[in-house]
């Protein structure tokens, strides 16, 4: 997991959400009897900010740590001693994982499961292209685009060109159909962490929290004063204040995750490049979809499945989120006229009527 820890080499503001409690007025007979605490760090080149209600009150921030090393040792691709890294390095066709390495075969099936759903918008194979762009682990920025670079490089895309096969008991091959196949989960495996961190709290018998890490959130229950925690989703402009919020939504056991173009690019001759790199044509993708905020059950498949989106656009995107069981999603397009609309799925109107 790349841009996310203070091992982490760069240090990104979180796209789309801030993250608060709702605390409306002062009335003690509001608040929930139970002890909440905060325990916060930094992640992934970005932050962690956990909020829980337990009535041992118990400093579970060693817990959280474990975790975030444990993701880092698999799937970051800012370290070089991490699986994933070893994976994009290795010369021949047949890399072998051993069945202990959960985080990385987790984040790899989640994302041949998203790959599938969304016809290969969502493709971490598209780290040679990332790389390229100057998103990758050696920021850079393309003074003059090579468009036969990139159909080359296009050729070492998509997902289906990575088979798991199963050797014995114990590991399974990833075999790579051509040498140079990389691997990118940074769309996804901020998610996943989130997810995974929720699962420890959970074990220890708390149902009342908010985890977010670098904007990724889930809820679990009720914030301090026994209400809904609330999520404010960023304004999407690229002069906009990191705390500048476009609205408000609530959440309640489900996960939050906005993929968005507005802070991770840059401009070269009047010509702007952005973070999020189309699989299919291999550039970055510009289209009306400012901002991508997707509801769902789990945190990496709303991360996932926001990424999509951006690539997909409004209309592709939300056809993308109806056709997906218990998600929901809250787009941010540009208008013409240079003002900003949004767009929801059926599901989120009701929420939001709430």
């Amino acid at each position: 997991m790349p841009e996310n820890n203070g091992r982490m080499l760069r240090v990104f503001i979180p796209l789309g959400l801030v993250v608060g409690l709702l605390f409306t007025g002062c009335n003690h007979a509001s608040v929930v009897e139970l002890p909440y605490q905060t325990i916060e760090g930094e992640a992934q080149g970005s932050y962690y900010r956990i909020t829980y209600g337990d009535t041992l009150s118990r400093n579970l921030q060693p817990e959280v740590t474990a975790i975030l090393r444990e993701m880092d040792a698999q799937v970051s691709t800012y370290l070089d001693t991490s699986l994933i890294s070893s994976f994009n390095r290795y010369p021949g066709l047949d890399f072998p994982v051993s069945v202990k390495s959960v985080h990385f075969l987790n984040n790899y099936l989640k994302s041949r499961e998203i790959f599938r759903e969304s016809n290969g918008a969502f493709d971490p194979t598209v780290m040679p292209l990332v790389s390229y762009w100057g998103f990758g682990t050696k920021p850079k920025q393309v003074q003059k685009v090579d468009s036969m670079r990139v159909d080359s490089l296009r050729q070492l895309v998509g997902l289906t060109r990575i088979m798991m096969i199963p050797k014995g008991r114990d590991s399974v091959i990833l075999r790579k159909e051509v040498p140079g196949i990389q691997l990118d989960f940074n769309a996804i495996a901020q998610g996943y962490t989130v997810d995974r961190v929720a699962e420890m709290l959970r074990s220890k018998g708390i149902y009342n929290y908010l985890v977010d890490i670098g904007g990724e959130v889930i809820a679990s229950g009720v914030n301090p004063r026994g209400k809904t925690w609330t999520i404010g989703i960023n304004t999407p402009s690229e002069s906009g204040k990191v705390d500048e919020l476009f609205a408000t939504v609530p959440l309640q056991n489900k996960a939050l995750a906005t993929s968005g173009n507005y802070r991770k690019y840059y401009e070269v001759k009047g010509v702007k490049f952005s973070h999020t790199i189309n699989p299919h044509t291999g550039f970055p993708e510009r289209n009306a979809l400012l901002s991508a905020s997707v509801f769902a059950p789990d945190a990496a498949t709303a991360d996932g499945l926001a990424t999509a989106c951006m690539v997909l656009g409004p209309e592709a995107g939300l056809a993308l989120i109806n056709r997906n069981e218990n998600v929901e999603a809250y787009f941010i397009v540009g208008k013409s006229d240079g003002t900003m609309g949004v767009v929801v799925s059926k599901g989120l109107q009701h929420l939001l009527r709430q």
